[in-house]
């Protein structure tokens, strides 16, 4: 429990959170990396040359200051962060690391400005979060459906879009999985661990793929979009998926893991409508979403609205008619924004009924665009779901 004072002095800081937070979480990933590099074999280095996995920690650390009062508001994104941590197997031993880069950081970038009063009093509020995480974490580790790392083989390896492949893995036999026992929940996502050998590394790199079917019992399914940049390919690992790994290759997954569900209490009425909306590879956990709510209850109205560029990036085409002809009562809209405008707030409201359940899927950019069309519609905020293929609190306000 932390005393009056330290909470008084870290609500004080939040204004210069709110002005170098990332600044501070940029040295903090630097020095922590440069100086532990096994570490770099869990963190995205991707995600740190983008900026975007320092702005996501900025933001979580100022949540944790505005809410340093009462941690329990931020329930909901410890547990979002959290999943990502089991599927990545960070242990409690990883966080005495990370709250002594971070308390190092802060006096480095502030100078003079942190005094040992503010240094002292952030290390013991380092430890009450930390403390909630691994708490939360613990209780993920024990639920999860296989602990640390498996070995799968490829079975199946299908293009389905211009650029993205669905991968079909099934357990090897040592592995002691059984896919047709495996509850897999709509929305969750796999952890796939590689050594690319495509860019020279001495490092492994994990990266999160959400899972495009419930059903497992023919292996478990995830897409992979290869990430270029102006035509060059720029994602590590979807590059190495792409070109390296074939039927017959092992790779090693994490359990299952993920928040992003369908709300169970809605699924088997027909009065409050499903709404899907996805951009590009976001489509693939809302795939597996259409798949459940159809098996589960057919009847129930469905909005199937997906974007891409062209029709050659429309993945899972023929799939998902197949699916939507199984359903009573769907409406789809396909934008192509190579000759249409992108999905507006006008659109939404056009398309989206005002009482309606909505889970969005896509790039971070997508994702912060739908929000605040659906929040500027005045769309209850428990009505919207979301996935961003990216760190998830870079689409938080606080």
């Amino acid at each position: 429990m932390l005393s009056p004072a330290t909470r008084t002095i870290i609500k004080a800081t939040v204004p210069v959170l709110e002005q170098r937070g990332t600044e501070i979480t940029t040295t903090f990933y630097k020095n922590m990396l440069g100086e532990h590099t096994e570490l770099l074999n869990i963190f995205n280095r991707i995600n740190q040359k983008k900026g975007a996995q320092p702005t996501a920690l900025a933001t979580t650390v100022l949540a944790a200051a505005k809410n340093i009062d009462d941690l329990s508001p931020l329930l909901g994104h410890v547990k979002q962060i959290g999943h990502k941590h089991r599927a990545l197997q960070i242990k409690p031993e990883h966080y005495p690391i990370v709250g002594e880069y971070l308390l190092k950081a802060i006096k480095e970038v502030l100078g003079d400005a942190a005094t040992p009063e503010i240094i002292n009093a952030w290390g013991e509020a380092y430890n009450e979060i930390a403390n909630v995480f691994i708490s939360v974490e613990k209780e993920m580790y024990t639920e999860a459906a296989w602990d640390s790392w498996k070995p799968f083989t490829v079975t199946s390896k299908d293009l389905v879009a211009e650029d993205i492949y669905e991968f079909t893995v099934s357990a090897d036999a040592d592995s002691g999985i059984d896919l047709a026992k495996l509850p897999i929940v709509a929305g969750q996502y796999i952890t796939v661990n590689t050594h690319p050998t495509i860019q020279e590394s001495q490092y492994d790199a994990l990266r999160h793929y959400s899972l495009c079917s419930v059903d497992p019992v023919n292996g478990l399914k995830f897409a992979v979009k290869l990430e270029t940049s102006k035509g060059n390919p720029e994602g590590l690992v979807s590059e190495y998926l792409h070109e390296k790994v074939n039927v017959g290759d092992k790779i090693k997954l994490s359990a299952p893991a993920g928040d992003f569900a369908l709300n169970e209490k809605l699924i088997n009425q027909n009065e409050i409508p499903l709404v899907l909306l996805s951009a590009g590879v976001g489509v693939t956990p809302i795939l597996a979403m259409l798949e459940q709510q159809i098996k589960a209850n057919p009847k129930r109205p469905i909005y199937w609205i997906q974007s891409s560029r062209d029709e050659k990036d429309q993945a899972f085409k023929k799939h998902v008619d197949e699916l939507l002809n199984k359903a009573e009562n769907v409406k789809k809209e396909i934008v192509h924004t190579n000759k249409t405008e992108r999905i507006n707030a006008a659109f939404l409201e056009s398309k989206v009924p005002a009482h309606s359940d909505v889970y969005i899927c896509g790039s971070l950019e997508f994702m912060k665009g739908m929000i605040s069309h659906l929040k500027s519609l005045e769309h209850q905020d428990d009505m919207i779901h979301y996935e961003p293929f990216g760190p998830k609190m870079s689409t938080v306000a606080v």
